[in-house]
């Protein structure tokens, strides 16, 4: 399927999160080919150097920004310098995320507080200063990359489904704060998709859960960087506050 095309996305300034593979890397790609100014956040520079190289061979300006969600000052430090450097920030995709899978029972404190530190307090982080350059602007979209399993909950992963669903309750609150100034926030809740988290189930495993798909296949960082677009442009310009489920049918 060919990728659609939003005139409006040209020349905005867009940051991803956790843009150095997977779901991140496809979205900054889909952002570059709009014509976007992209700075990519991630831990690993060597990754996001490499990605960055690929997308100004394609004449895309990008900036590697190594950051760690986990270190509050090194990403406010990054998001401020790329703002100065490539301009007011309207854009915004919050993909970052971590897993330390185990049973409640013996899920160790560290593991909880680690999870939820990347994949929702992280987010709040960058938000909140990237809100900044978009109530001066008065204009904004921001994505969400929450879950199919904040939805339906998944045995041996409640650190990463509460951090998940945080996001989800973030989105709609934050929708209803800031609407009024032309921002929008919206969600994006994959299911199984094609990354280096899936590549590592047993093949019996992928084989169950592909037939429980109704669509008949685990879905790429494509198909999730389809729906972001579509929800950073103004082709959905009357949306805010929504969760749009990307998950071939897995959840309804």
């Amino acid at each position: 399927m060919d990728e659609a095309t939003y005139p409006d996305l040209r020349n905005q300034t867009a940051l991803v999160t956790g843009a150095s593979r997977g779901i991140g890397a496809a979205v900054a790609r889909a952002l570059a080919r709009q014509g976007c100014r992209l700075g990519l956040l991630a831990r690993s520079q060597d990754r996001l150097e490499r990605l960055a190289e690929e997308l100004a061979e394609g004449g895309a300006e990008a900036r590697p920004l190594p950051a760690d969600l986990e270190r509050p000052d090194s990403v406010v430090e990054a998001v401020r310098a790329f703002s100065r450097a490539a301009g007011p920030i309207t854009l915004l995709v919050n993909n970052a995320g971590a897993t330390r899978d185990q049973l409640l029972l013996g899920m160790k404190p560290e593991d909880w507080e680690a999870v939820i530190r990347v994949n929702l307090t992280g987010a709040y982080h960058v938000t909140r200063w990237v809100l900044r350059d978009m109530l001066k602007a008065r204009r904004g979209s921001i994505v969400n990359i929450s879950s199919i399993v904040a939805l339906s909950g998944n045995p041996g992963q409640s650190n990463y489904v509460a951090a998940k669903a945080g996001l989800l309750g973030l989105t709609k609150s934050l929708a209803r704060e800031v609407a009024s100034r032309g921002i929008r926030v919206n969600a994006v809740a994959p299911g199984f998709i094609e990354t280096d988290m899936t590549a590592a189930l047993p093949e019996e495993a992928r084989e169950r859960y592909r037939t429980e798909i109704p669509l008949g296949r685990f879905g790429t960082p494509d198909d999730v960087a389809r729906a972001v677009l579509f929800l950073l442009s103004a082709a959905s310009g009357y949306i805010t506050g929504a969760v749009l489920n990307v998950s071939g049918g897995l959840y309804m």
